[in-house]
């Protein structure tokens, strides 16, 4: 079922939006060579505590996962796609790294995820991280009153596609409210003119990743939660909670 928010909803989870995009920016300037992925996470978890909020990642436990999720960012690396857990791994010059992160103030929910090189990166890796912004920017653009949720997938799909790069099937964006995984899916890629049609109050998170090796197999790794690539290419993964208004898309998680 899908919820439509009133305004005062959106007001509210421009708050959490605000929460995670701190943690991301808080993660992102702790991350540099030597660091290690729980210290990320410890990152994270301190700007969540300072701002009230709490994390909906950290216990949440759906059907394919053999654990709760231990962690309030995900952190991953190179050959990871999503889901990564934090752990003890140092962080190396050229890691490719992704960090998605949640919040949830006042009962709303907040989510995205950003792409980075820690200390130089390589130019194939900039070149992916540049067109995977592109397309999250494509799709907040689609994602305008009296459009569908196909038009947001194919702008997506396509910028991707058009770049070479593989496009994973079964993870995707999502809606997010009061939960951090609501309806309607929104995947990334797809046909246009098909799908929910969008309203005003409608929120969606919107997330696009693209795997560099131009294949979109992944496998999950021993740890039940890991997405990485079949070919060990690298990925990147950008997002953020958008709402549907008339007056066009607002960007909940921007700073």
């Amino acid at each position: 079922m899908v919820e439509i928010k009133t305004d005062a909803a959106l007001d509210a989870m421009r708050v959490a939006g605000r929460v995670v995009a701190d943690a991301l920016a808080a993660a992102r300037a702790a991350a540099a060579p030597g660091v290690r992925l729980l210290e990320l996470d410890e990152v994270a978890r301190t700007v969540l505590d300072e701002a009230g909020a709490t994390s909906p990642f950290l216990g949440y436990r759906p059907s394919f996962a053999p654990t709760p999720f231990p962690a309030v960012i995900c952190a991953s690396v190179n050959d990871a796609i999503v889901h990564g857990i934090p752990d003890n791994t140092r962080l190396r010059d050229g890691d490719l790294v992704s960090i998605d992160c949640g919040a949830v103030v006042d009962g709303w929910a907040g989510d995205a995820a950003v792409s980075f090189a820690v200390g130089t990166a390589r130019p194939e890796d900039q070149r992916l991280m540049d067109v995977t912004e592109q397309a999250l920017a494509a799709g907040i653009a689609a994602a305008v009153v009296g459009a569908r949720i196909g038009d947001i997938s194919h702008a997506i799909g396509g910028i991707g596609r058009a770049a070479g790069y593989g496009i994973p099937d079964d993870f995707g964006g999502h809606g997010i409210g009061r939960q951090m995984h609501e309806d309607p899916p929104v995947p990334n890629k797809g046909r246009p003119n098909r799908g929910f049609v969008l309203r005003h109050g409608l929120v969606i998170a919107i997330e696009p990743m693209f795997l560099a090796g131009g294949t979109s197999g992944y496998y999950t790794d021993h740890d039940g939660w890991t997405l990485r690539t079949v070919d060990a290419g690298r990925a990147a993964h950008f997002e953020h909670t958008v709402a549907v208004t008339d007056e066009g898309p607002r960007v909940l998680t921007m700073p």
